[in-house]
């Protein structure tokens, strides 16, 4: 059976969970999931395929991501089937086109900033979980969303994920 490694950056826990429907999509594959935070080392040459998942919290993708790619990047350029993915709650504007690697500005952010170039890109939209964030969090995140016309009601958790989009990702990601 061939192996897939799963690297995810998350702080809410939707970036696993969009790893979790995605490793259910490759049936043909055994995949390990990993918390890049907790990574000091990995030889990627014993999987097939390597798929990094990071999550945006408040315009930003983690430092850690930023540093773990600095550390791998001789591997993650060399393994030839190795892809990457952006959750943020923009992404959910998908008839502006906010959820394609094109029209992410996170995206777009993270590939003049990375030495990496990852070959296959996604842009899923993320979840609000509104009830679980502290104070300030719950503030900050309803002024956003209060900005980009989204959900304010701090009640609620709402998902955006377009779980469609996932699949097919997950499909492109297999026939690397």
């Amino acid at each position: 059976m061939k192996k897939a490694l799963f690297l995810y950056s998350s702080r809410e826990g939707q970036t696993k969970k969009i790893l979790n429907y995605i490793e259910g999509e490759l049936s043909n594959f055994e995949c390990e999931l990993v918390n890049l935070h907790t990574l000091d080392a990995i030889d990627f040459s014993v999987y097939d395929r390597v798929l990094i998942g990071a999550s945006i919290r408040y315009g930003h993708l983690n430092k850690k991501l930023y540093q773990f790619i600095e550390n791998n990047r001789q591997q993650l350029e060399n393994h030839t089937k190795v892809a990457f993915f952006c959750v943020n709650l923009t992404a959910r504007k998908e008839d502006q086109g906010k959820d394609t690697p094109e029209g992410s500005v996170y995206i777009q952010k993270f590939l003049k900033k990375s030495p990496w170039q990852p070959k296959l890109i996604g842009v899923f939209a993320g979840a609000l979980y509104y009830p679980r964030y502290g104070f300030f969090d719950k503030m900050m995140i309803k002024l956003i969303m209060t900005l980009t016309d989204g959900e304010t009601d701090t009640t609620k958790e709402v998902e955006y994920t377009n779980w469609k989009k996932v699949s097919l990702f997950a499909k492109k990601f297999a026939e690397l």
